[in-house]
């Protein structure tokens, strides 16, 4: 009986995690680091850094934030992803609706708690991204152009706290920021493209489903095009080390996304488009740590 009781609970944390995505929540945070460490606070030292109890709060705070994000925004979208993601849904489904309420008020208390070690300032901000997200999910997602924005502005949103934590205005980290966002815009526009089912069950007013998907196409095609000028720039104007391979290799990778596109009319090759551009977000992340090898290497040991 022990051992049964046991086997659910592992079972419900796992759905709960899938609920949160926390493998999404661990790279925003490994993220947040390495920016803080390698472009907005590069002559600090680390242990500064990775000791700075208001960074670790307001890090913190973002966590239970986007993990209550994905929460709320699971609860709306319950029906919809029982069409686009079956598996996935039957899963997150283990946990109630009422529980995935409870831990999602519990959440953001804990971040505007976090959240007030920092400053008012942070409180404030905090409550606000947690009043968009609930809006964008109960409302804005099925508006036309709006969803897609507002849902790419939440994404970076975490990195705009960091930047204003250390108030460094360079340019460079503007252009940075540019790439980061037109890879997530390009993110969005794709998922929409492989949740047109559900999307249309659900009477969502998206791209794909207004304009058609060769329109849908033709904007992922205009935004990959316009994310060559910020790599075009990074490599020859501003001086990113090694992380120039990085912006060589995303070349390579959105030169090959627009061929895929081209041709894609399954679902599977939109999955396939989304994992592309996923893998230039996670992998931009960790290439950070090459802009200055020798400076990492000098800090951590």
């Amino acid at each position: 009986m022990a051992a049964l009781m046991n086997k659910r609970f592992l079972l419900k944390l796992l759905s709960l995690f899938s609920v949160v995505r926390g493998y999404n929540i661990l790279i925003v945070i490994i993220a947040q680091y390495l920016t803080s460490a390698f472009i907005l606070a590069p002559e600090l030292p680390l242990r500064d850094i990775l000791f700075d109890d208001n960074l670790f709060f307001l890090i913190l705070s973002t966590a239970t934030v986007i993990a209550s994000g994905y929460i709320i925004n699971n609860f709306y979208d319950s029906e919809k992803d029982l069409i686009n993601r079956p598996k996935k849904t039957m899963l997150d489904r283990v946990v109630s609706q009422r529980t995935k309420l409870s831990v999602y008020f519990i959440l953001n208390f804990a971040a505007i708690f976090f959240a007030s070690y920092v400053s008012f300032r942070a409180v404030v901000f905090f409550s606000l991204y947690i009043f968009v997200i609930w809006f964008y999910s109960h409302r804005l997602k099925k508006i036309l152009f709006v969803g897609n924005l507002v849902a790419s502005i939440l994404s970076i949103t975490p990195f705009f706290a960091i930047f204003i934590y250390y108030k460094n205005f360079e340019t460079v980290i503007f252009i940075h920021a540019t790439f980061l966002y037109l890879m997530i815009v390009m993110r969005e526009l794709v998922k929409d493209l492989e949740n047109m089912p559900g999307d249309m069950a659900q009477n969502y007013r998206t791209i794909p489903l207004v304009y058609g998907e060769k329109w849908s196409k033709f904007f992922l095609a205009i935004l990959t095009f316009l994310a060559l000028i910020p790599i075009l720039l990074l490599t020859t104007t501003f001086e990113t080390g090694y992380m120039d391979y990085y912006f060589y290799v995303s070349f390579f990778f959105l030169t090959l996304f627009l061929l895929i596109l081209y041709f894609s009319k399954a679902k599977w090759q939109y999955l396939l488009l989304h994992n592309i551009l996923k893998l230039i977000i996670v992998v931009g992340v960790f290439s950070i740590l090459l802009i200055d090898m020798d400076e990492v290497l000098n800090r951590v040991f």
